[in-house]
């Protein structure tokens, strides 16, 4: 049986439907990790923005909504840019694997060079620069959008693609893509559509390496193999790069030390307060009786 998703609390949970076991997101678990001190001001200015630039309707809001409704709706405007992100990432993501499956002829041209089929505009430059990473690197994929489960460490997650991909060090001792010359390396690997490569994608990338095994979307279950290494896919409508992620067994110990996190967060944190042994009144301090 497929494993599904649930949501609670605000974390997603992978659920095995036949044991009934639930196990939190390897995102949900890196969640963990306090936010940016970047993020209020970001929030400040998003709301500055929306307020700035939506002047007339905000007004006419007040005039027949009320001001509650103005302040919610400017408040509103750092959530709803992250969620047309978001669907963005989501579109993307899902184009990028039809790509590589060769659905839908997304990848092929005509003999002028343009694509035969149409995507939305938001989809025509990350569809373009996705179909150059594939001419250019040439990886071949072994698998996509499959989960990785832990029963050792009580996680789940889906991951992006397993691929091979022909590499060599240069005189730097510095992996490069290498068609010629390159042995194959099997990759764990991550697509990226974010302003910019953050650093908790070895986080996630090391979750996903030691897990105990991968579950496809009929529910079968196979041994996670031997990686050779990660790499993310950072890729945005103006470029791509194909980014070497370190996810050895010293990047996965933070990453259990997060889900350690998680769980006191979620669970224990519940559990350790008791019912009070005795209970009174409104207390008066001396302060209070002096002033």
């Amino acid at each position: 049986m497929a494993i599904r998703t649930t949501y609670q609390g605000g974390s997603r949970f992978y659920v095995n439907p036949a044991t009934k076991v639930k196990y939190p997101g390897v995102t949900s678990v890196i969640g963990m990790i306090p936010k940016q001190d970047f993020l209020a001001p970001w929030n400040a200015k998003m709301a500055a923005e929306r307020a700035v630039d939506s002047l007339p309707f905000i007004q006419q809001m007040v005039a027949t909504a009320g001001r509650d409704a103005a302040v919610e709706y400017i408040k509103g405007a750092a959530r709803a840019y992250t969620k047309v992100r978001s669907d963005i990432g989501s579109n993307a993501h899902d184009m990028f694997e039809r790509m590589i499956r060769g659905e839908g002829g997304l990848t092929e041209r005509d003999a002028n060079g343009d694509f035969l089929v149409p995507v939305h505009p938001d989809m025509v430059d990350y569809r373009a620069n996705f179909a150059e990473f594939l001419a250019v690197v040439k990886p071949q994929f072994a698998g996509a959008e499959d989960i990785a489960w832990s029963e050792r460490h009580e996680y789940a997650g889906s991951f992006d693609i397993i691929m091979v991909v022909m590499l060599s060090l240069d005189a730097f001792g510095r992996l490069r893509v290498d068609h010629e010359n390159g042995t194959p390396h099997l990759l764990l690997g991550d697509w990226k559509t974010s302003a910019k490569t953050y650093t908790d994608v070895a986080l996630q990338l090391a979750a996903y390496r030691y897990a105990d095994y991968i579950v496809d979307a009929d529910g079968n279950r196979r041994d996670m193999p031997e990686f050779d290494g990660a790499c993310v896919l950072h890729i945005t409508p103006d470029a791509w790069e194909f980014i070497p992620v370190v996810t050895d067994e010293e990047v996965f110990s933070y990453f259990l030390s997060l889900r350690k996190t998680f769980r006191w967060v979620k669970e224990v944190s519940k559990t350790v307060l008791g019912t009070p042994l005795a209970k009174g009144g409104k207390l008066v301090s001396g302060t209070q009786r002096r002033g």
